[in-house]
């Protein structure tokens, strides 16, 4: 199979050759008839549900979950981590059963890339907490993260903790052996804490300048300290709600772009019209203006964003190219999330993960066709 456009890394129009794996990348002979663009597929590495379907319910239908991922595909995401956040010990365990079995029974499940975990060793104060219900954040437990991983036939490859609980250190040491990536977030961690976890092998903060209190003290605080460390890449929410532009540029900056990365943190209304829904165990709203908040409350519960209105809105917000905007939803991800074969952009032997694209600054990115492991799966 061929498809063409251009290249957003390179400029350059190709002609790409491809089965379930690139295998040919080509300067193309002919011009393009048509401004269009060719990409790696993006990929998210936080989507808590999605076109009405909540990942964390422990019932919802394969179908609807099915249906759900190509509703995902239009918007040009061909991998995603489904991502089951703090709750009960039942309701996590079947929720991450049921997404193991939806994984391997529907012919979309090849996009559940793995599972992202947010949660539930997280702060239970509030402001760092979000939108977890309080009651069941917990300290660092081995014995019930193996559980989780057993429900989940081993696809958890993401955990999202706080580094503040005694237990952490050891927690993530183990965890990461395990070949599971430490993200921190939902933390009111000191700096000592934050180094002790970055030593102890975390490499990403999750949704960096949201799950934290309101007022911090100028200095120190746990997402300067986190902005300043390396070792840590970072997820943005670019929804125009969850950050000021101002911050998001300073943070950006501090990252750089090789250590950051795109999440729309999706919740179960994303795609769907304003009214009452559901994360987890919590009630949320979906709003007129675009957010998701706990119903009755001002906090905030995920996003209704999608990738390519992110991407949009990074290059807006921030003023990024979109050279430098699609490698935030494709190759940096997959690398932070270890996603095998997308790290390259691309290239042979990659694998055939491709969206095609039209774009213009008035009317944003406009997904023609996306391809999973060579097969279509979107297209006009």
């Amino acid at each position: 199979m061929k498809c063409n456009g251009i290249d957003p890394s390179t400029g350059e129009q190709v002609e790409i050759s491809f089965g379930d794996f690139i295998t040919g990348v080509d300067p193309l002979i002919y011009p393009l008839a048509e401004t269009v663009y060719v990409s790696p597929g993006f990929v998210d590495l936080q989507v808590n549900g999605f076109a009405g379907v909540d990942y964390n319910s422990p019932s919802a239908g394969h179908e609807e979950i099915a249906r759900s991922i190509r509703a995902m595909f239009a918007t040009g995401v061909t991998r995603f981590f489904p991502t089951v956040i703090t709750g009960s010990p039942e309701n996590m365990t079947g929720a991450l059963r049921n997404l193991a079995k939806a994984k391997e029974s529907i012919a979309e499940g090849a996009a559940m890339e793995a599972f992202h975990v947010e949660g539930p060793y997280i702060s239970p104060d509030d402001g760092p907490r979000g939108a977890h219900p309080r009651q069941w954040a917990r300290a660092p437990d081995l014995e019930e993260f193996h559980r989780f991983q057993d429900a989940a036939q081993g696809h958890i490859r993401l955990i999202t903790l706080s580094p503040e609980w005694p237990e952490a250190t050891q927690f993530i040491e183990t965890v990461v052996r395990e070949g599971v990536v430490v993200s921190i977030g939902h933390t009111r961690a000191s700096a000592d804490e934050i180094a002790a976890a970055v030593s102890a092998g975390a490499t990403l903060s999750t949704h960096i300048g949201n799950g934290a209190h309101s007022t911090l003290p100028r200095h120190p605080n746990y997402i300067w300290d986190q902005l300043a460390e390396d070792r840590l890449a970072a997820s943005f929410i670019v929804d125009g709600i969850h950050l000021p532009k101002s911050f998001l540029n300073v943070a950006l900056r501090a990252k750089g772009l090789e250590r950051s990365i795109l999440v729309t943190d999706a919740v179960m209304p994303a795609g769907c019209a304003p009214g009452p829904y559901k994360l987890g165990e919590v009630d949320v709203e979906l709003h007129a203006d675009g957010s998701v908040r706990l119903a009755g409350e001002k906090r905030l519960a995920g996003s209704a964003l999608r990738m390519d209105q992110a991407i949009q809105n990074v290059m807006k917000l921030a003023g990024l190219s979109l050279r430098d905007a699609i490698t935030l939803a494709t190759r940096n991800p997959a690398r932070v999330g270890r996603i095998p074969y997308r790290q390259r952009g691309l290239s042979t032997g990659e694998r055939a993960d491709l969206v095609r694209f039209a774009y213009d600054e008035g009317r944003g990115i406009r997904v023609l066709e996306t391809w999973v492991g060579g097969l279509p799966v979107s297209s006009p």
